[in-house]
């Protein structure tokens, strides 16, 4: 308990979309055990946030969870007033929220496109918009938004969303440009293959093949990169970098 408290000295505030599995539950434990205020957004996973939230309570540190599709603006400026009514400020945004699909590209549907834009790539121009609107006027702040290898170099049977993490890394890059002024750093991380729910369906055979492409020899897990975005939360001279961590997949 003692020792929490000490930490909180940090008393930074953090809103985490898609916080409650994978990549982003892996950042919201690691950021949460360093003291900073944390904001888990989620979607569907209710059970799952709570279940994060509780294990949390356990070693006396409490965190929030607010549900919102952050696909949709309205749903993102609520999540926002409340990060604002419960602790007056936005320090870091961390765009992690995403979907994955593998479909030919003769074959994606309008509706299966714009889901994928809309969840992937609106989510993080809503959030990063908003966010903006208190951290300019604080002169400070932190974006990070979670990508992808296939944002950079493609990937076939997965155009949509290697469309989406492009358009995030583009983003990330301008964005940087137009806020630097204003103390605020914008960078993305882009995972290669990690241990995660999203890749689940990939058989042992099938990980085995990837290993065996990468020059490190293993898949990623998702605290490899939580512990790039620490990094990046606590660097002051890094901004409009997208960051591959992949095992040197691509290099």
């Amino acid at each position: 308990m003692e020792e929490n408290k000490e930490k909180n000295i940090v008393n930074k505030t953090v809103i985490i979309t898609g916080g409650s599995r994978g990549i982003g539950a892996e950042i919201v434990n690691l950021l949460a055990k360093e003291g900073y205020n944390i904001v888990l957004n989620y979607n569907k996973s209710e059970a799952k946030a709570k279940q994060i939230q509780e294990k949390l309570l356990q070693e006396n540190i409490k965190i929030e969870i607010f549900k919102a599709d952050v696909s949709k603006r309205e749903e993102v400026k609520k999540l926002i007033k409340y990060t604002l009514e419960k602790f007056k400020t936005i320090d870091i945004l961390i765009n992690n929220a995403g979907i994955s699909g593998q479909k030919l590209f003769t074959e994606i549907t309008d509706e299966e496109w714009n889901t994928m834009l809309n969840t992937n790539l609106n989510s993080v121009f809503y959030c990063s918009q908003e966010a903006l609107k208190e951290m300019i006027n604080k002169k400070q702040g932190c974006i990070i938004n979670i990508s992808s290898i296939w944002g950079i170099t493609g990937g076939s049977c997965e155009v949509a969303y290697s469309a989406a993490k492009a358009g995030i890394n583009g983003l990330t890059k301008a964005l940087a440009k137009e806020v630097g002024l204003s103390n605020i750093r914008v960078n993305a991380i882009a995972p290669g293959i990690i241990e995660t729910e999203m890749n689940s369906q990939l058989t042992e055979q099938e990980k085995n093949e990837i290993k065996e492409e990468i020059p490190l020899n293993k898949i990623g897990k998702p605290s490899d990169i939580a512990k790039c975005v620490k990094w990046l939360i606590e660097d002051t001279y890094t901004t409009g970098q997208i960051i591959s961590i992949n095992g040197g997949w691509y290099i």
